[in-house]
């Protein structure tokens, strides 16, 4: 009897993204299955709930809305830098990524959406927040995950 999608199980997966449009945004085609554990936060919810009951062979197609995948934009993480914030960058320029200190302490990903003179305005919004997310998902895999993935939450 294979085992049905639920917590504290690692599963693999192969996936198609898509944006509203058609645009490929990810997939693992021609590359190792997805494999991650159930329950453990460590994919987008609104996939992680339509996973659930399912089983090794089964394939499904999952539209996502942004409040359950990387939220909606929030204009407040969009803002205007001087240039001279960007110590040692030779050239800043539209679509490159920087790790930046939020006021937290904490490290987050912003990436550079226009440059205007000494002026560049950066995102530190998810890529991918905003959209609605297209999955094409084949389950390759249900197994129990061992002690040692459920204590650290991730597959080993």
């Amino acid at each position: 009897m294979s085992l049905l999608v639920g917590d504290n199980l690692v599963v693999s997966l192969h996936y198609k993204l898509t944006d509203n449009d058609g645009n490929m945004l990810d997939s693992s085609e021609n590359s190792e299955p997805l494999a991650y554990l159930h329950g453990a936060g460590n994919l987008i919810p609104g996939l992680e709930k339509a996973l659930v009951g399912k089983s090794e062979g089964d394939s499904l197609q999952v539209k996502v809305e942004p409040e359950e995948a990387y939220g909606e934009i929030m204009p407040d993480l969009i803002q205007t830098v001087e240039k001279a914030a960007f110590q040692g960058v030779e050239a800043v320029e539209v679509g490159m990524s920087f790790e930046a200190q939020a006021p937290d302490g904490s490290v987050q990903l912003v990436t550079v959406r226009d440059v205007e003179g000494e002026e560049v305005t950066i995102d530190a919004n998810h890529p991918l927040a905003g959209y609605v997310l297209n999955f094409d998902v084949e389950i390759v895999g249900v197994r129990e995950a061992t002690e040692e993935e459920v204590a650290h939450g991730h597959v080993h």
